[in-house]
């Protein structure tokens, strides 16, 4: 705790101040945190009669319209992506800590939010690596819109999910944003993200290629898992400055 000199010394508003970051810290980490469980649900397959194959399957594929639990997952989904586009948007405009790279991975970071959440309201219609009438149906072009959309809406997630990742990680490397912890921490799931999703893209080709999955279900479950991992880092980082802000009050 500040002695009574420091106090005065910053003036009778700094202490105000730094309440009001330390709080607004808060939020984003208990945000990003939030979106980070919602969005970390998919595991509950296994306890449930999907149908569908986690060695082979589409995550995305346990929220098509046809599946039995799939507006549970659409609406786990959709919570993730509002929680983390609110923590993201939050931070941008409390614009602490500056600086390029933080600004450009919180946008980052609320594009992934944003396009989690647009991608719950464009559901698969079927599930193609289980159903192989819905695959048929799919490459003559029989399928709703919402499957192309989806893709878009998948893309541009992943997208801004490791622009994030890559961003903050080296904000917090570089010390413009003062989150040790995520420094730490945060190359060693920049690496294991990227190759995930190399695994997965290589696995999407081969399935379109009709050269089997290649164990795309699991690449895209460490692709999801790595991405909610490295938000509770960033949450708990988030968080943990903003312990330090209070005590110095």
């Amino acid at each position: 705790m500040a002695s009574p000199q420091s106090r005065q010394q910053r003036g009778p508003h700094s202490g105000r101040s730094e309440s009001g970051r330390a709080t607004a810290s808060r939020v984003v980490a208990g945000l990003l945190l939030a979106g980070a469980l919602a969005y970390s649900t998919w595991p509950v397959e296994v306890f449930l009669p999907t149908g569908l194959s986690p060695r082979t399957a589409y995550v995305s594929e346990l929220a098509a319209e046809d599946q039995p639990y799939g507006t549970f997952f659409r609406t786990v989904d959709l919570f993730a992506g509002l929680f983390v586009l609110a923590g993201a948007v939050w931070a941008l405009l409390r614009r602490s800590p500056r600086g390029w790279w933080v600004t450009a991975g919180w946008a980052g970071l609320a594009l992934f939010g944003a396009a989690t959440a647009a991608d719950s309201r464009l559901p698969l219609s079927c599930a193609a690596t289980a159903d192989p009438g819905c695959l048929a149906r799919e490459r003559a072009g029989g399928v709703p819109w919402t499957h192309s959309a989806h893709a878009v809406s998948s893309s541009l997630a992943v997208t801004g999910a490791l622009v994030a990742m890559v961003l903050l990680t080296v904000a917090a490397r570089r010390r413009t944003a003062p989150w040790p912890t995520l420094a730490r921490t945060g190359p060693v799931l920049v690496l294991l993200e990227l190759a995930a999703t190399g695994w997965t893209l290589a696995s999407v080709a081969a399935f379109e290629a009709d050269r089997g999955t290649w164990g795309l279900g699991i690449g895209q479950r460490l692709q999801v898992l790595f991405i909610a991992v490295w938000l509770v880092v960033l949450a708990w980082s988030v968080a943990a400055r903003a312990s330090a802000e209070a005590r110095r009050e």
